[in-house]
């Protein structure tokens, strides 16, 4: 990950901590290494990250940085697929990953937040613009970026998602790295 690709993933983050209410239950979806997870600290407990690139001695709690004030654990897979039986969540975060689901694997997806969430949980999650695929592909030619795995991106349009998360509240929506993301907060 380079200097760019830390401080992107930190503005997301910054953007959606407030969201996660003190005490919840996280499950973050497309968690790497755990990051937003330990960032929260104890604002959350009993936490799950998902990820297929989770780093093997990080997964069920051989990670040292699960101390006894935010007990997690980390999934090494593909969300929904791969997500054993683990209860409920409060919050769902997805940071910079529902544009990573192709068409069809969406509206699974979005069934298993409403099977996972709480009523009353939400769904916490950011998506890039359309145009920021062409801007990383010159930050990734120019070496300033790397860990945004460009390729896997589905020209996901975020005018969708209200209508993808049908049932759902759009409790929140808003724009932020000017204009070139979006942060939705959806209610079960």
């Amino acid at each position: 990950m380079t200097p760019l690709d830390r401080f992107i993933r930190s503005l997301r983050e910054r953007q959606a901590a407030p969201h996660v209410p003190r005490g919840a239950r996280l499950l973050d979806v497309g968690c790497g290494d755990g990051h937003f997870i330990r960032r929260l600290g104890p604002q959350v407990h009993d936490s799950v990250g998902i990820d297929p690139d989770v780093d093997e001695t990080a997964v069920e709690g051989k990670d040292p940085r699960a101390i006894a004030a935010n007990p997690y654990r980390l999934i090494r897979g593909r969300f929904p697929d791969d997500l054993d039986a683990v209860g409920q969540f409060d919050v769902i975060a997805m940071l910079a990953v529902f544009e990573h689901f192709t068409n069809t694997d969406r509206p699974r997806v979005v069934e298993a937040c409403r099977r996972l969430l709480r009523p009353g949980g939400r769904v916490v999650m950011t998506v890039p613009a359309a145009a920021v695929d062409r801007i990383v592909d010159v930050l990734i030619s120019l070496r300033l970026a790397q860990g945004m795995d460009i390729e896997s991106h589905h020209g996901y349009d975020p005018e969708e998602t209200p209508r993808l998360f049908d049932g759902f509240r759009l409790a929140r929506r808003e724009r932020f790295e000017f204009g070139l993301n979006h942060l939705f907060v959806l209610e079960r």
